[in-house]
C-alpha cells in the first residue's frame, strides 16, 4: 500500500471549541469541527459560508481598466462596430465565449467568436488567427482567459486597425500587453478584492459591467448567466471561496432548472437529468464533455451547444460530444500506459525531480490529463510533449504543491518558444533539438530551488464514530457545497475497522467497491481507481479509511456510501 501522510486538521482545535461552537449555533460536533477547519468562527462568518450572499459580489468596476473596457464596448454595440471575442479550448475558455458572445448577441452586436484549434494552433492569440480576423473588417478584438502574456500578438492586431481588449486570470509577466485594456484581477496594480475569477469570471464582470453602463438590470444579466460562469469557474479548479462560491452556488441553482438547451441536453446525455446537480456534477459529468470538443476536435463544437436555442439541435451536439469524450478516454488510457511503460523500462526517468517525456503520435489535447494523473501516482511533477513530424513539440505539464511549474518555465524560457499557465498547470511549445537542454534545466532548477521532497499529504477533517454514517447527517454536509479547491468536500477517517469483503469493478477491474463493519454495523465503500488495493484485502483485515460521505440514489432509494480517499494498515490489527 502507497504511503500517504494523513493530516488531520482537527488535531489543532481543542475540543472544548468546537464544543462552544456547536452548542453556540445547534450544530453536530462534527459538522462544528469541519467548519472551524475552514476558518469559520463568527456567526457572521457563518452566515457569510452558508448563506453565500450577493453582498459577497464585489462591483465589477474595481477590476482594473474595467471601465474603460466597458465603455468601449458600449460604443462598438452602439457603432454597429465589428466585434469578434476571441476564446480558449478548454471548458473556461469555452464557457467564457460562449457567455460574452451570447451576451453580445443579445445585445443586438456585429458580433462572432473564434477559437484557435488546439493541434494547429494551440493556445492564445496567434499570427494567422489575427490576419483571418483582421480581414472581417474587425474594429474591436476581445480576449477571454487568453491574452496576457501576448504582447507581439496585440501590436499585430493594433498594425492592422484593431483595437484589443484583454480579459484574463493568467498570471501576469513583468511587461503587459500595450492593449485599449487589460482587464485581470491579477494585476500587479489591481485594487479588486478577489484575485481568483477564473477567465470566465472575469468575462461575466465584464458583462455585467457594460450592463451598467448601458442602464439595463444587473440582476436580470447576473441570472442569465451565471450558470455559464458556475460551469466555468468549478471546471478550471480555481479557489472555491469567496466571489467564485457565490457564483458556483448561484449558478448550480440555475442549472437544476436550466432554461439553455445545451445544458439540458448535456445533462440528459450524461445521465444526470432529472436530479438534483451540484459541484460533482459539473467537475464530471458537463466538464469532460465540453473539455472532449477541443481536446479531440474543435471547441467550437461545445460553444454552439452552449449557444443553441433548439432543442433538437442541442441533443444532437450532445450525443456528439459524448462520443469524442468516450473517444478521448481510449486515447487517454493508451498513452498513460505508454508513458508508464517508458519509466519502466528506464527507472532513472522517474528518480529524477520533474519527469520530462516526449513521443511522436500522442495527442496534444489529451496528454495534459496524462501528465495530471502520472503527477498523482508519483508526486512530482510531469511534463508530456507531443512531437510533430516538423521537429516542433507541444508540451502540457502539472505539478505539486511547493514546486511552482510556471516559475521553472520562466526559468527555462530560452528553450521554449512559448509557455503559459499557472503554477500547478501549464503548457508550453518548443524545438524537439532543445529537448534534452530543456529537460535538464528544468531539473537543475526545481533541484535547486525545492529543498524539500514533496510529501503527498491527505487532509482529514477528523475521525468519527460508525454512528456519524447516516443520511441525515451526509444531508447536513451538503449545506457546505459548493465544494471545490480551497473548500474540498469533508473528508472523514474511521480507524480500526475490520474488511468483510473486497471486489473490483469497472473497466480494467480499475475501481473497487468494499464492505467493511464497524461498530457493529455493515457498510458499502467505493474506491475510483483503487482496484489495486483489492489484493491486499483480505476478510477480517483491520484497516483505517479515509472517505467522503455520500448518498446513493438508486430507483429512488437512498441509501448512505463512502467514497474512500485512502487506505492503511490499521494499528488496531
Amino acid at each position: 500500500m502507497h504511503k500517504v501522510k494523513w493530516n488531520f486538521k482537527s488535531s489543532g482545535l481543542e475540543p472544548s471549541k468546537i464544543n462552544t461552537f456547536s452548542k453556540q449555533f445547534s450544530l453536530s460536533y462534527v459538522m462544528s469541527a469541519v467548519l472551524l477547519n475552514r476558518g469559520i468562527e463568527t456567526e457572521e462568518q457563518l452566515k457569510e459560508y452558508i448563506g453565500k450572499t450577493l453582498d459577497g459580489v464585489h462591483n465589477p468596476m474595481l477590476l482594473p481598466d474595467m471601465e474603460k473596457a466597458a465603455g468601449r464596448i458600449v460604443k462598438a454595440i452602439e457603432d454597429k462596430e465589428k466585434i469578434v471575442v476571441y476564446g480558449d479550448y478548454d471548458v473556461d475558455g469555452v464557457t467564457s465565449t460562449a457567455l460574452l458572445y451570447g451576451f453580445l448577441r443579445d445585445n443586438g452586436a456585429d458580433a462572432e467568436y473564434y477559437i484557435p484549434d488546439r493541434i494547429t494552433e494551440g493556445y492564445g492569440l496567434n499570427i494567422k488567427a489575427i490576419n483571418k480576423i483582421s480581414k472581417k473588417g474587425t474594429g474591436l478584438l476581445l480576449t477571454v482567459d487568453c491574452g496576457i502574456t501576448s504582447i507581439g500578438e496585440v501590436e499585430l492586431a493594433k498594425a492592422q486597425k484593431m483595437e484589443v481588449i484583454i480579459t484574463d486570470h493568467h498570471t501576469c509577466k513583468e511587461r503587459l500587453p500595450e492593449a485599449f485594456a487589460v482587464v485581470n484581477p491579477k494585476r500587479p496594480d489591481s485594487e479588486y478584492p478577489f484575485r481568483y475569477l477564473a477567465g470566465v469570471g472575469v468575462a461575466f464582470k465584464l458583462v455585467l459591467a457594460v450592463t451598467i453602463l448601458m442602464g439595463k438590470s444587473t440582476k436580470e444579466c447576473f441570472d442569465k448567466y451565471v450558470e455559464l460562469a458556475a460551469v466555468g469557474t468549478i471546471a478550471d479548479v480555481v479557489e472555491l471561496k469567496g466571489e467564485n462560491r457565490i457564483i458556483a452556488d448561484r449558478g448550480i441553482k440555475h442549472l437544476t432548472n436550466s432554461t439553455s438547451e445545451g445544458i439540458k441536453a448535456l445533462l440528459e446525455i450524461s445521465g444526470a437529468g432529472g436530479k438534483p446537480v451540484n459541484s460533482t456534477t459539473v467537475a464530471f459529468m458537463l466538464a469532460p464533455r465540453i473539455n472532449a470538443a477541443g481536446r479531440m476536435e474543435n471547441a467550437s463544437a461545445a460553444a454552439e451547444l452552449l449557444l443553441s436555442d433548439s432543442h433538437l439541435d442541442a441533443y444532437n451536439r450532445a450525443i456528439q460530444l459524448d462520443g469524442l469524450n468516450r473517444e478521448r478516454q481510449n486515447v487517454e488510457r493508451q498513452i498513460y500506459n505508454e508513458a508508464v511503460e517508458m519509466l519502466r523500462s528506464d527507472p532513472a526517468l522517474a528518480e529524477r525531480k520533474i519527469i520530462v517525456l516526449s513521443k511522436e503520435g500522442w495527442h496534444h489535447g489529451v496528454i495534459g490529463i496524462v501528465a495530471s494523473k502520472i503527477t498523482e501516482a508519483f508526486y512530482k511533477p510531469c511534463i508530456l510533449i507531443a512531437t510533430e513530424e516538423n521537429g516542433k513539440g507541444k508540451g502540457s505539464g502539472r505539478s505539486v504543491e511547493g514546486i511552482n511549474l510556471f516559475d521553472a518555465l520562466t526559468a527555462c524560457e530560452d528553450c521554449l518558444t512559448q509557455f503559459g499557465g499557472h503554477a500547478l498547470a501549464a503548457g508550453l511549445s518548443l524545438d524537439m533539438k532543445d529537448f534534452d537542454e530543456f529537460s535538464e534545466k528544468i531539473n537543475k532548477y526545481i533541484a535547486e530551488n525545492v529543498k524539500e521532497e514533496p510529501q503527498k499529504t491527505l487532509d482529514i477533517d477528523c475521525t468519527v464514530p460508525s454512528s456519524f454514517i447516516t443520511i441525515a447527517n451526509a444531508k447536513q454536509l451538503e449545506r457546505l457545497e459548493p465544494f471545490g479547491m480551497s473548500n474540498e468536500k469533508p473528508v472523514f477517517a474511521m480507524c480500526g475497522v475490520k474488511v468483510n469483503e473486497a471486489t473490483t469493478m469497472g473497466t480494467d477491474n480499475k475501481h473497487l467497491r468494499l464492505k467493511i463493519e464497524a461498530g457493529g454495523r455493515i457498510f458499502e465503500a467505493v474506491g475510483f481507481s483503487f482496484g489495486h488495493f483489492a489484493k491486499y484485502l483480505t476478510p477480517g483485515r483491520m484497516i483505517d479509511i479515509a472517505f467522503n460521505l455520500d448518498i446513493n440514489t438508486y430507483q429512488n432509494t437512498e441509501r448512505v456510501q463512502l467514497l474512500l480517499k485512502d487506505i492503511r494498515s490499521s494499528a488496531k490489527a
